[in-house]
């Protein structure tokens, strides 16, 4: 009696479903896992930042009210420029110092000033405020306005200025 040889029989289903599934159309395969979205960074709280900004130029008003150079300063970081209105940049502590004990020195006792935060952009580390300021003499008259930018930078967890420019808003100032 003959025996029948399957192998080639086998072989040839196998090819053909090979045959089948490569031939097939590809159908959209589901990942195991779901790909996730890189984290997106979370937008800074401007108004929290500007509330923040805000204090710190109360806070730098009443020492300017109370000429406190030292406490004015500490506002300041060690490499910070100022840019005055009609004078020369002031660049670090030491320069500063000299410019704002020049301005107690001309301005009468008494005054005041306020400071203004208008708007401020950037992000947690570093800010550019808008603000404006208003002078005031002993009786709470308005003697000048002026406006100014200042760039504040978080250093140590804590916001200095590193940068600012003002100016008054009358040709005589």
């Amino acid at each position: 009696m003959r025996k029948k040889n399957y192998f080639p029989l086998a072989i040839a289903c196998i090819a053909l479903t090979l045959f089948s599934v490569a031939c097939s159309p590809a159908t959209e395969k589901t990942p195991a896992v779901e790909e996730m979205a890189p984290p997106v960074a979370a937008e800074p709280d401007m108004n929290a930042i500007k509330a923040e900004i805000q204090a710190i130029e109360t806070a730098f008003a009443a020492a300017d009210n109370a000429r406190d150079v030292n406490a004015i300063l500490a506002f300041y970081s060690d490499d910070a420029v100022t840019m005055g209105s009609g004078e020369p940049m002031s660049v670090g502590k030491a320069a500063i110092q000299k410019t704002i004990e020049a301005g107690f020195a001309e301005s009468p006792d008494g005054g005041t000033v306020t400071y203004e935060v208008l708007e401020v952009f950037g992000d947690e580390n570093q800010v550019t405020e808008v603000g404006k300021s208003t002078r005031m003499d002993a009786t709470g008259k308005v003697t000048s306005t002026g406006k100014y930018m200042a760039i504040w930078e978080k250093r140590d967890g804590k916001y200095v200025c590193i940068r600012d420019i003002g100016n008054s808003d009358s040709k005589e100032d």
